[in-house]
């Protein structure tokens, strides 16, 4: 077991994965202030939205609009998903700085959430690849259900290998690997790693968790241990895909970042800053946040003083 590393880069995916299975309707403004807070926060890339039709989901409808009202802040990566080429075009005009591909580790999981087979979706993502390459944008590919499938089961990691080494032939650098269902214990995400072993170092992947069974951030420890140092969280813990019943939220970032800090390592992001940022959207929610760092903090702050 290797120590934790120095620093950690957080992907916040809460304004996409987070809000995306929500149901009550969010204002396009709302979402525009809750980025625009996030954007303060020290954190260096931020899932915007997703160019999906409105049919699938519906609560991202507003893409273009989100990209076109936030405040950009120098040094800060805007990223969307994008599942077509229809959805590249929009994302190239909205001035994306980074689009994200998907496709999944099992075929039932890639036919509810992409429409197609698993090589289907490998072939819709080589156009935006090239395109996307050639415009100079950053490409990242999401591989769902890399452990376990809601419908399948425990995931083949032969599979998930073929995927990457595909992924990387493409020319897609950075492979984010998606716990979609949040049912991992530790040693899924090192016997994970394992399987990936001569194909993506731990160091070059992006470990995406959720945290259905309460297991995320003992998850995230793991992969810390194993050398991984790029993680996708959710302020305030929202999160939930519609393709994936009873997949709970996202990897708390505020639970990540309070993990970090207190055993020294960097993440560059203003915990204070980011409990304010998630405030925005749970007052719109009308909801409590389950982030545990959150609610603690929260909850200090409104104790009556002794």
């Amino acid at each position: 077991m290797t120590s934790f590393p120095k620093q950690i880069q957080i992907t916040e995916v809460g304004p996409r994965d987070g809000l995306q299975n929500q149901a009550k309707p969010i204002s396009t403004q709302k979402k525009i202030e809750l980025i625009d807070a996030l954007s303060q926060t020290g954190l260096k890339t931020i899932e915007a939205s997703a160019f999906v039709h409105p049919k699938w989901v519906p609560q991202l409808s507003d893409a273009d609009d989100v990209f076109e009202g936030i405040q950009r802040v120098d040094g800060v990566k805007y990223t969307a998903l994008v599942p077509n080429e229809r959805g590249w075009t929009r994302a190239l005009a909205a001035g994306v700085d980074e689009v994200a591909v998907l496709t999944a580790a099992t075929e039932t999981f890639c036919q509810r959430n992409t429409n197609t087979s698993i090589e289907g979706s490998i072939q819709r993502l080589l156009p935006i690849v090239e395109h996307a390459t050639a415009c100079g944008i950053d490409v990242r590919g999401y591989i769902s259900c890399v452990i376990e499938c809601p419908y399948e089961g425990p995931t083949n990691l032969s599979v998930v290998r073929k995927i990457v080494q595909r992924m990387l032939d493409m020319g897609i650098s950075t492979i984010a690997l998606g716990e979609t269902i949040g049912v991992a214990v530790p040693s899924d995400i090192r016997r994970l790693y394992h399987a990936l072993d001569g194909v993506l170092s731990p160091s070059d992947s992006v470990l995406h968790l959720h945290d259905t069974h309460g297991n995320a951030l003992a998850c995230a420890t793991e992969a810390m241990h194993c050398g991984v140092a790029q993680f996708d969280s959710s302020c305030g813990g929202l999160g939930g895909c519609p393709y994936a019943p009873g997949a709970a939220g996202n990897l708390a970032t505020e639970d990540l970042v309070s993990f970090a800090h207190e055993q020294g390592i960097e993440t560059g992001i203003d915990f204070e800053k980011l409990v304010s940022a998630s405030r925005v959207i749970e007052k719109e929610l009308d909801c409590n946040l389950r982030s545990t760092a959150y609610r603690t903090f929260q909850d200090a702050q409104t104790r009556p003083s002794e």
